[in-house]
């Protein structure tokens, strides 16, 4: 399911014009974005988490040279699935 895809079912399920349910999708991913530039959390009960978390700089290998490598110190998104999210799927 690709991002166009979500917006025709949540139109679909809320009885709602489209352009309603992209506005919807994009002010949620966008909040999610601020939150996380922020430094919080982001947690839908049942759904997941997300969280940023530092990946601290290390010294990696090119693999096709052999050769050494710095890697910089980058923040990461992760997200953790929520306890119904997991049950649905299995």
């Amino acid at each position: 399911m690709n991002k166009s895809d979500l917006i025709d079912a949540m139109a679909a399920d809320a009885g709602i014009s489209k352009t309603a349910a992209k506005a919807a999708l994009e002010s949620l991913t966008n909040n999610v974005i601020e939150a996380l530039k922020k430094g919080d959390k982001v947690a839908l009960v049942g759904w997941g988490t997300w969280s940023v978390s530092k990946r601290e700089a290390r010294t990696g290998r090119n693999p096709q040279t052999g050769k050494p490598i710095n890697i910089a110190a980058k923040n990461v998104v992760k997200f953790s699935p929520g306890a119904s999210l997991k049950d649905s799927v299995n």
